[in-house]
């Protein structure tokens, strides 16, 4: 099986990172593990002007199907995400929203394969966990319009740095132990 966990944070060195880090480690004794940071890509926001309703293809083109494509490769899709002002960074909703190709709400759409997961790790600096709440239902919100079976999520809060994930690992490795 293979699993993809993205950094939905365009921090490449941080707490989030840091998760991802060790998500990976974690899960590569049962999957052959890809990760990628939201920030290694390069896209514009969505137009708003509705032609992939008709086409079920962008007319914009950049790195947006290089990171479908990491999609489509995956089984398992692992999201990381910080709290950006009580939700996901605008890096990547710009990314859920130039993903209305492949909504369902509309035909034609395109679609991933069949059968994909979904999991979910939401982390915040402060202690309010309905914070984390949110973003995990941003996130699973873009799943279920993807197609991609919501399967479990995790809440960090209070962490404000990558030396505060350390005593936290416990926490990654048993929810990524969970992970099918």
């Amino acid at each position: 099986m293979k699993a993809l966990i993205i950094n939905c944070s365009p921090v490449k060195n941080g707490a989030t990172a840091e998760i991802v880090r060790t998500s990976e480690h974690t899960l590569k004794e049962s999957f052959d593990v890809k990760t990628i940071c939201i920030d290694d890509y390069k896209f514009s926001f969505c137009l708003g002007c509705r032609k992939c309703h008709n086409t079920a293809k962008c007319v914009q083109q950049d790195d947006i199907d290089r990171i479908i494509e990491q999609f489509e490769w995956a089984d398992v899709i692992i999201c990381v995400s910080p709290s950006y002002w009580a939700d996901v960074p605008g890096q990547f909703k710009a990314f859920i929203d130039r993903c209305t190709p492949w909504c369902n709400t509309h035909e034609p759409h395109a679609s991933l394969s069949q059968g994909k997961k979904g999991y979910s790790i939401a982390l915040r600096t402060g202690p309010n966990e309905k914070e984390c709440h949110r973003i995990i239902e941003s996130i699973f919100h873009f799943y279920g319009h993807m197609e991609i079976e919501c399967c479990g999520s995790l809440s960090l809060c209070s962490i404000e740095n990558k030396q505060d994930v350390e005593k936290r690992k416990q926490e990654i490795f048993d929810f990524c132990s969970k992970i099918t």
